[in-house]
């Protein structure tokens, strides 16, 4: 491997500082130092993509919100989300100039190089969290922004989200486009009676950062009940109510109209454990007969997506989701922005 050729150019514009001056300037030995009414067929009122947003005004209306809980929408909240491939720490320091790989292998052995405080060793990996050291002195260090790929799927009733099933069921993933490298992560669940929104994506920090309870992502649902919801009872459900797995609470609960016997109500809460919604009215007496997700953080199910439909999420929209900066536009005469595509990819054998 040929050693760079020295230079006495600094590797970047010196700053005012003084001790900033000629920082980056050769040293002996060729080394330097760097530094996120619906309508039924049968007969469900109509929901606005607006719907959560808004209180109903009619006299009958019941809207219930939680005490006191910061309502969040996504990772990007919670600071922006970085989506890399780590990669070995003599690529990095040689590609930001400060020596040749085998001059920072011998770097790496004498000591001299520090990842986040401790002594870095040969073949390590690094990201854009890591902090690296030369001789105690920070080195800025770039990486090149991946952005990943979001689909937002329909999911209808009669499909569960696994990749296998033992009784045969037909599986969310059937259909999905085929990814050339890597696989699709599923976005939390939905249960095989359950439809609506599904979130899927190729990265598993997104989907990690989606999930994690942590961040409590609210989700919103629509539901039909068999039966009247009394205002008790509501009230009892955003206080809270005890499952077998703990306590379960809504962060907010409106009436969305109905007739007869079938009621529609639109709940949120920021947590998505096994059938939750459908449990916590079993806990006061009432049977869910449809569960529709709605929305997952930011993201609203498009009217215009069908069911057993999938559409994949503009890049710039992911980066606002996963809370990156906004991709450089692209390149061409300017034209009006076409929809994203909906598309339906046949179940695979």
């Amino acid at each position: 491997m040929s050693t760079p050729r020295k230079s006495n150019r600094p590797l970047r514009p010196p700053t005012k500082k003084p001790t900033e001056q000629g920082r980056h300037q050769p040293r002996q030995g060729g080394r330097r130092d760097a530094p996120d009414e619906f309508v039924d067929e049968d007969r469900r009122p109509a929901m606005r993509p607006d719907a959560h947003k808004s209180a109903l005004g009619t006299p009958e209306g019941m809207t219930l919100e939680g005490p006191g809980r910061e309502r969040r929408r996504g990772p990007a909240q919670n600071g922006p989300a970085t989506f890399t491939e780590p990669e070995r720490l003599q690529k990095v320091l040689a590609q930001a100039g400060v020596a040749s790989r085998r001059e920072i292998e011998e770097l790496v052995v004498a000591g001299r190089i520090s990842v986040n405080g401790l002594p870095a060793a040969l073949g390590q990996k690094i990201g854009p969290g890591d902090r690296v050291k030369l001789n105690g002195k920070l080195i800025p260090l770039r990486f090149v922004q991946r952005t990943p790929r979001v689909l937002i799927y329909h999911k209808p009733e009669g499909e569960i989200v696994s990749r296998d099933d033992p009784e045969g069921r037909p599986t969310v993933f059937e259909r999905l486009p085929v990814l050339r490298k890597g696989r699709w992560l599923a976005v939390g669940r939905l249960d095989f009676n359950t439809s609506g929104l599904l979130l899927f994506t190729s990265d598993g920090d997104l989907a990690n950062k989606l999930m994690h309870p942590r961040y409590e992502i609210d989700r919103q649902y629509a539901v039909r009940l068999l039966g009247e919801l009394t205002e008790e009872q509501a009230r009892q459900l955003v206080d809270g109510v005890v499952l077998d797995d703990g306590p379960a609470r809504f962060n907010s609960l409106q009436a969305a109209g109905g007739e007869g016997v079938n009621h529609w109500y639109h709940v949120t809460l920021s947590e998505g454990r096994n059938r939750e919604v459908r449990r916590m009215f079993e806990a006061i007496g009432l049977t869910v007969s449809r569960l529709i997700r709605v929305r997952y953080g930011p993201v609203e199910l498009p009217s215009r997506l069908k069911r057993g439909m999938w559409m994949e999420m503009p890049e710039v929209e992911v980066c606002k989701l996963a809370g990156l900066p906004p991709p450089p536009p692209k390149q061409g005469p300017p034209g009006k922005a076409q929809p994203p595509k909906l598309r339906r990819t046949a179940p695979r054998a």
